[in-house]
């Protein structure tokens, strides 16, 4: 589903005009993005959790050469779904 479907099923589901839609969902994830970068997680009910986490240096082996290389810390998005998405899915 591309985000212009997603605009145009809550659009029709809700009475709400396209452009109300799409500020909305452009608020949303705005405001989304600036609380996993202040390092605050993202709760959704009945759809999981979102959280920015911080992955160690480490050391990679290159698999033909053996040649040894360190791996930069960095961050990453992390997604843990809830019980109920977890069944929805399961179920299919």
């Amino acid at each position: 589903m591309t985000n212009k479907d997603l605009i145009n099923s809550i659009a029709g589901q809700t009475g709400m005009t396209k452009k109300q839609v799409a500020d909305l969902l452009s608020d949303t994830n705005s405001i989304i993005l600036t609380e996993l970068m202040k390092g605050k997680a993202i709760q959704i009910n009945e759809f999981g959790t979102l959280e920015v986490r911080t992955k160690k240096e480490r050391v990679s082996v290159h698999p033909v050469t053996k040649v040894r290389t360190i791996v930069p810390p960095k961050q990453q998005l992390n997604f843990k779904q809830s019980p109920i998405l977890k069944e929805v899915i399961n179920k299919r």
